[in-house]
């Protein structure tokens, strides 16, 4: 029987684990971009304490992107861990950043999603379009 002091060993660790996979998830997700032509213009974007995970341009369109990773055990569709709060956040702080730099052109929302199969293999999907502004 694990201590209280090993669970929570083992619970950081995780922890850690979950963060280092999801920004190599992130990497993943700029490298795709960038090889299918998009100009990646911010990476953890912040307007207040609102997060966009990268902000690229592509074809004259301003593209907003939210990466999700996950690992193959994981119950929920990443795509779907992306609800209507997180959308409104990210289309929020996508105005803020359009606004502050005086940005007029057409925006698109994307989801990138990473799962794990393995320590070094993965799967990606591009979402383009996965939902659209509705404030």
């Amino acid at each position: 029987m694990l201590t209280l002091y090993e669970a929570l060993q083992d619970l950081f660790q995780s922890k850690k684990n979950n963060k280092a996979k999801g920004t190599r998830g992130e990497e993943i997700a700029r490298k795709l971009l960038v090889d299918k032509g998009y100009k990646i213009l911010e990476s953890n974007y912040f307007y207040g304490k609102l997060e966009i995970d990268i902000v690229a341009e592509y074809q004259n369109v301003m593209v907003f992107v939210e990466v999700k990773s996950r690992t193959l055990d994981y119950l929920v569709e990443p795509a779907l861990a992306v609800n209507i709060k997180k959308q409104k956040s990210i289309i929020k702080a996508a105005d803020g950043y359009l606004r502050e730099r005086e940005i007029e052109l057409e925006s698109r929302f994307d989801i990138i999603t990473v799962t794990w199969i393995s320590d070094t293999k993965t799967d990606i999907e591009h979402h383009e379009g996965a939902y659209y502004p509705f404030m």
